[in-house]
């Protein structure tokens, strides 16, 4: 059986990568990436540019519109990837949650309304655990978080889950998947953290050395392909094997290090965003405070899959491709 799938947040790398996979996929007969803007070009799996969207067909849509009922109803669509989740303020705080939030709502509502969508993969973050000085040592799929995310990407991501949750009840004929990724890095993956890394002097917060995990873009991608192709109902955390301490990332990246308290760390990251920079919210001083470590065995249990890239290996490619460093 051949599919047809609509992949949103396009005009970012890995949706615009994961819709370029699928697109050559023989098991895919169409693929439709939504947005508010066109990305700029599509890469082939590996990083190959390619031409400008090649086989993937545009759609401008906004998903906080109804309009995005009429292209799933138009194309016949039986996959959804959800992948237009901001996991960085690309303007206001207040117009990030809702394009998370109520662009989601808008993406459901139009799948429970569709006679044809079978499949709905979701894109979601470990952030949904948040970082505390009394969290567990390692989180489960089932473990809550013992505080609950206030703001930014880790409470928008929440609120969507809660939102998949309940369309999941009201439509059980529909296989829903939601991944909670780590971090992604990768040879072209821009978020606060990886510019943080790149960054020539980099402060920490006094007193504290965080465990971090990342994902493997290249690991995402491919997972990411896998569920929307196949049946894997459930939750699921993502993150590449072991743990980097935030100390040994700055060792490995040859940087200069500075700890500060964390009312400076926070001051010194709202200057560098002014400077277009990087941005260190709320959440993002928990983590580089308190860090953040998951469990990813289940899916090595239920899909029989492991990244290839470990934590350690996937940092390490990000510093060889990004910053020409080689770690031995």
């Amino acid at each position: 059986m051949t599919r047809t799938v609509l992949v949103t947040g396009i005009s970012r790398h890995i949706g615009a990568r994961l819709a370029s996979v699928l697109a050559a996929d023989p098991a895919v007969s169409r693929v439709i990436g939504v947005d508010t803007v066109p990305p700029a070009s599509l890469v082939r799996d590996g990083g190959a540019p390619s031409d400008p969207l090649g086989r993937v067909e545009f759609v401008r849509v906004d998903l906080r519109s109804p309009d995005i009922a009429q292209v799933i109803a138009a194309a016949d669509i039986d996959t959804v990837v959800h992948m237009s989740l901001m996991s960085g303020p690309g303007g206001s705080r207040p117009a990030m949650k809702e394009h998370n939030v109520i662009g989601t709502m808008q993406l459901l509502a139009a799948c429970q309304r569709s006679e044809t969508v079978r499949r709905v993969v979701v894109r979601s973050t470990t952030a949904v655990y948040g970082s505390s000085p009394t969290d567990p040592a390692v989180f489960t799929e089932d473990s809550e978080p013992v505080e609950v995310p206030h703001t930014g990407y880790g409470k928008d991501a929440s609120e969507v889950e809660g939102y998949v949750r309940g369309y999941s009840r009201r439509r059980p004929d529909v296989v829903t998947t939601t991944l909670r990724f780590a971090n992604f890095i990768g040879p072209r993956v821009d978020s606060p953290l990886t510019r943080y890394f790149q960054s020539p002097i980099l402060p920490t917060v006094l007193g504290f050395d965080p465990r971090l995990q990342f994902i493997h873009e290249d690991d995402g991608v491919e997972l990411l392909r896998r569920v929307a192709l196949d049946d894997h109902p459930g939750v699921f955390n993502v993150a590449g094997d072991g743990v980097l301490l935030l100390s040994q990332c700055l060792r490995r990246a040859g940087r200069f290090w500075l700890p500060v308290p964390s009312p400076a760390f926070r001051f010194l990251g709202e200057g560098a965003r002014a400077l277009g920079r990087m941005d260190f919210t709320p959440e993002q001083l928990a983590l580089m405070s308190h860090g953040r470590v998951v469990d990813s065995a289940k899916l090595g249990h239920e899909l029989g899959w492991a990244p290839k890239f470990t934590t350690a290996s996937a940092f390490d490619d990000f510093l060889q491709t990004r910053l020409g460093r080689s770690v031995r």
